[in-house]
């Protein structure tokens, strides 16, 4: 989901930064840095030049180190990407606050100090058949019941539970949980239909919320905080009392 929220981030950094931050020397060098290594296509170089590890929308799995880079490149870096960045400007090029440096509406991302590349969004016609390939790989593992998604947002642990959520047609979310011990093939101890999706700011950070009766389930994605700051926290309100909150983390694979 980090895919598509910073897409989102991307659009909004156009509305609160239309005009840019001015580049200083080094940040201008960074990026010629970047464009040379992309019309030489040295894949090698590039790869020193990756913050690790770099994600992909899911459940396409991450990027984690130099070797996978190498190995796939060519699914992230299509011949549209590659001319892009190789023919780009650095006007084409601007700076979002401490988000980092975007090329035009965020197709690319390398932070503002070391010039790596921190994000990829766009997406090859390789990932976009792989995606479709995994999801329906996803359907076929779960259980019945869950069978019937647009596409899955993310999977969750935490010390007591798996959590599974899913976007479905109408634009709501489906909540699934089950014992830690379960897996995601057998009967969820927990449905919830009616999820919300709520942005909180421009950084990318999101709430969803699911109602049960006098319940109320949060999931909030925690994609910008302090170094400590979990993936996920998980909230249960009843009766607008908090009775459980335990943090999380994603499982990417």
């Amino acid at each position: 989901m980090k895919f598509r929220l910073l897409l989102l981030i991307s659009f909004i950094s156009q509305i609160y930064f239309s005009q840019g931050e001015k580049l200083n020397d080094g940040k201008i060098a960074n990026i010629k840095n970047i464009i040379t290594l992309f019309q030489q296509k040295n894949i090698q170089k590039i790869s020193n030049f990756v913050n690790f590890p770099l994600r992909r929308e899911y459940p396409i799995p991450e990027i984690k180190n130099r070797e996978q880079f190498k190995q796939r490149f060519n699914e992230v870096f299509d011949k549209k990407l590659i001319d892009k960045i190789a023919h780009s400007k650095t006007e084409q090029w601007s700076e979002v606050g401490w988000r980092g440096i975007m090329l035009d509406n965020g197709d690319v991302w390398i932070d503002s100090y070391e010039g790596k590349i921190i994000a990829v969004n766009h997406q090859s016609n390789f990932e976009k058949k792989l995606r479709k390939e995994l999801i329906n790989k996803e359907k076929e593992n779960v259980h019945p019941s869950l069978k019937t998604f647009e596409s899955p947002t993310c999977k969750i642990k935490t010390k007591k539970y798996l959590i599974r959520i899913d976007k479905l047609a109408n634009n709501k979310y489906r909540y699934a949980s089950w014992k830690i011990s379960e897996k995601e093939s057998s009967k969820p101890d927990l449905i919830l239909n009616n999820g919300e999706l709520e942005f909180q700011g421009s950084g990318g950070n999101h709430l969803i919320t699911f109602t049960n009766g006098n319940y109320i389930y949060k999931v909030y994605r925690n994609i910008l905080g302090e170094e400590n700051t979990p993936d996920i926290t998980l909230e249960v309100e009843e009766n607008e009392k908090t009775i459980l909150h335990q943090d999380g983390t994603l499982i990417l694979k």
